[in-house]
């Protein structure tokens, strides 16, 4: 047996439904933080043409040379408030030649100074560059045009992390995946605890079964399908339990008196003999009563042993041709001489056409005697049994139905359980219950079945199913 620490149904699923939400989450925060770094570094890139538009637009004076406008760091200041950026970018003003004319301040200037005139002549979509430090800067460049001849150009630079540190969207970010982390691990922890706990119930209630506490009580309202099916198959097969248990006790009662019955008549007529109480004709009496107890009790032996055999589906079959109406005409005529009382009519219908089945005639007979033996037992009185031979494409049936009392209700489903024995049945002949289950098991090793047609306050009726 597995020595693996086990855990509850509850925090075993809470567990892998939350390591699947944070991983999912984490995903999705992945996803949607390179989505607004992209997002923002375009929006980026846009503020900053725009400002290298309006930039090269002030650098030109009215003889169209290069010139500063005095007034250029305060308007970009103002631009900067309006547009929300709490990051200022750094620029340079390159002449015609492409060197430098004009360079604002910023941490990187003599670099980007030499680098001015390579990110000038660099592709239009370039958008970055790596400086010797490792650092990495966005920059976008703009000619200034004077009659659409080039007199300079604007390059405009900002450092790339300072994107990720000025975005609110990230923190809205943070907080979104936040909030659905708690949500969802609310709603797994709920959902789980509500899936886990009828689970836990069917459980304790396997407990109390197995302590031999049959009574269980479940709540058989679940909305769930399979809940509700598990609920009420379980609740089901406790009852089925109860009821074993029930004819288990029964059966070691019966079984003991039924053996000791016998054993205790054989005892005490042996004896009588023995100690001459009785002599002569009435001593030979008393040894024939012991023959037929020892017979019984034998018979009784051989049941047991039988089921036994059977249970273990050890049933042999030894198959030939048969004419079955030859067959059971035979057989009901062997079992009505058998019978020491004629009170009973036995009356056999078979079709004018001869039937012919392979199958085994002693198992045939075994099934039959059975069930004219219940037929017999069910009729108090004189009465009439009728055995009934026919046929469809498939399956041969052989019907034995009798005029007796019938089977009640409430017994009719546990007629073929090992050891049953009704009520009334129970009073009135003496036996082991193993009669109908071991003619059914009989019927289904040949390919057949044994079934109850119907029973009423007017008889019942067997089947015998056979197979062509």
């Amino acid at each position: 047996m597995s020595k693996q620490k086990r855990i509850s149904l509850f925090r075993y699923w809470t567990t892998r439904y939350v390591i699947t939400l944070c991983i999912g989450l984490l995903v999705i925060g992945v996803l949607s933080s390179l989505w607004i770094t992209y997002s923002e570094t375009q929006k980026r890139l846009d503020i900053m043409r725009l400002m290298a538009a309006e930039i090269s637009d002030r650098m030109v004076d009215a003889d169209g040379k290069l010139k500063t406008d005095p007034f250029l760091f305060r308007i970009l200041d103002r631009r900067q408030e309006s547009l929300r950026l709490n990051v200022k970018p750094f620029f340079l003003i390159l002449n015609e030649e492409k060197r430098p004319l004009f360079n604002a301040p910023g941490p990187f200037s003599s670099e980007l100074t030499s680098l001015a005139e390579q990110l000038v002549n660099a592709n239009d979509n370039a958008t970055q560059v790596k400086l010797a430090r490792g650092d990495e800067l966005l920059f976008v460049k703009r000619s200034i045009q004077v009659n659409q001849k080039h007199v300079g150009w604007v390059v405009l630079f900002t450092h790339k992390k300072d994107i990720t540190r000025s975005s609110t969207e990230f923190e809205l970010l943070f907080i979104m995946l936040g909030g659905l982390g708690l949500l969802g691990w609310l709603v797994i922890y709920l959902l789980t605890r509500k899936l886990a706990q009828p689970i836990k119930n069917v459980a304790d209630a396997a407990k109390q079964i197995v302590m031999g506490n049959y009574e269980i009580h479940l709540d058989k309202d679940s909305r769930e399908n399979e809940i509700y099916d598990l609920i009420h198959s379980f609740k089901e097969m406790a009852d089925r339990l109860k009821q074993l248990e029930l004819m288990r006790t029964e059966l070691l009662a019966g079984v003991t008196h039924e053996l000791k019955t016998p054993v205790t008549s054989i005892s005490g007529l042996v004896q009588a003999v023995k100690d001459d109480i009785v002599t002569g004709d009435e001593a030979k009496e008393f040894l024939d009563i012991c023959t037929k107890e020892t017979t019984r009790l034998q018979k009784m032996v051989e049941d047991l042993l039988d089921f036994n055999t059977f249970a273990v589906g050890d049933i042999r079959i030894r198959r030939e041709n048969q004419n079955l109406g030859d067959l059971v005409q035979e057989i009901t005529h062997q079992w009505q001489i058998g019978r020491e009382e004629d009170r009973l009519e036995l009356r056999v219908n078979k079709p004018p056409n001869e039937i012919t089945v392979t199958t085994d005639p002693l198992r045939i007979q075994q099934i039959i005697y059975n069930l004219l033996n219940n037929a017999a037992q069910a009729i108090q009185g004189e009465g009439q049994i009728e055995v009934t031979l026919s046929e469809t494409t498939q399956e041969i049936k052989i019907e034995v139905k009798d005029n007796g009392k019938g089977i009640p209700v409430e017994e009719q489903s546990f007629i073929f359980d090992r050891f049953y024995r009704g009520e009334e049945k129970k009073q009135l002949v003496r036996g082991l219950g193993l009669g109908l289950s071991f003619s059914r098991m009989i019927a289904q090793a040949m390919g057949g079945n044994l079934v109850l047609t119907t029973s009423s306050s007017q008889g019942s009726v067997f089947t015998l199913i056979l197979r062509k």
